[in-house]
């Protein structure tokens, strides 16, 4: 960063980062990501790790952007303004979580206004971040991060355990949390017969979120919603288990507002209350 060019951001309204992966039909990744920080009435900045080839039908094609031109990202837009928090989405490749995590240790962001969404594959079966590149997410970038929001699958991967109900999903959060002083965990239970969310806090504290099962096709980027409002609500100045609630609350009413897009899986309506 240039010091005598010091970082500014516009008064009374926070800037936040989405690092994540380019949807062209925009029900996830960073074009989601800053609808989201749109409806919060937050300044959103992105930082592009793939572009990808894809639709609500599936992803076919992915494309990891340049290393260093993501370093070259990240550090021309701190050298300009001041970033309140940050949302971590696909990372598609181990050299990219390598990047972000020297980026972020040198970077003055509090470490609770980081959200990890730790993307492994998507909802079609697609690869989005190798074996590699899962391990360098568990030793260079958990350490730093103040939150993480994995679904079942990805909280089996990350805490090496079986995950299949509520109890081994509060076994498995505790296993991660225990690795990783001062993490805060919130299991997506959108694959529960009931889709309660588990929340564990760097404290030590363990809540059950309840959930309702929504009648929709709009699946499409739930769990990436889900974790770019949550650190919206936390940059805001909720507190954690009113920043999970209402983050969970702003996905199913974005999801009961959709409308069709698509022949798939479509999008939320992440701008419902514009309508």
């Amino acid at each position: 960063m240039n010091p005598s060019h010091p970082a500014i951001s516009a008064p009374g309204r926070a800037a936040v980062l989405t690092v994540a992966g380019f949807d062209p039909s925009s029900g996830a990744g960073v074009t989601a990501d800053l609808k989201v920080f749109a409806a919060h009435q937050v300044y959103g900045l992105s930082a592009i790790t793939a572009l990808t080839v894809q639709s609500t039908q599936g992803v076919r094609r992915i494309q990891p952007v340049d290393p260093e031109i993501l370093a070259d990202t990240l550090e021309c837009l701190a050298d300009d303004i001041t970033i309140t928090g940050v949302k971590i989405g696909m990372l598609a490749r181990a050299e990219t979580v390598s990047v972000l995590a020297r980026f972020l240790t040198d970077a003055d962001i509090n470490r609770e206004h980081i959200v990890l969404d730790p993307v492994v594959r998507s909802s079609s079966g697609r690869v989005l971040l190798d074996a590699k590149g899962i391990d360098r997410l568990k030793y260079e970038l958990l350490p730093i991060v103040g939150w993480v929001t994995p679904n079942l699958e990805e909280l089996a991967e990350l805490a090496a355990l079986e995950v299949l109900d509520r109890e081994s999903i509060v076994a498995a959060a505790r296993e991660l949390a225990g690795k990783y002083p001062g993490l805060n965990v919130v299991v997506t239970g959108g694959h529960l017969d009931s889709p309660d969310d588990f929340l564990l806090t760097a404290e030590g504290t363990e809540r059950w979120c309840p959930g309702q099962r929504i009648d929709t096709t709009a699946t499409h980027g739930t769990g990436c919603t889900f974790s770019s409002a949550l650190l919206c609500r936390l940059v805001l100045g909720q507190s954690v288990s009113e920043a999970v609630v209402a983050a969970k609350e702003y996905v199913r009413s974005a999801m009961e507002a959709a409308y069709l897009v698509g022949r798939g899986r479509g999008p939320l309506n992440h701008l419902y209350r514009l309508d």
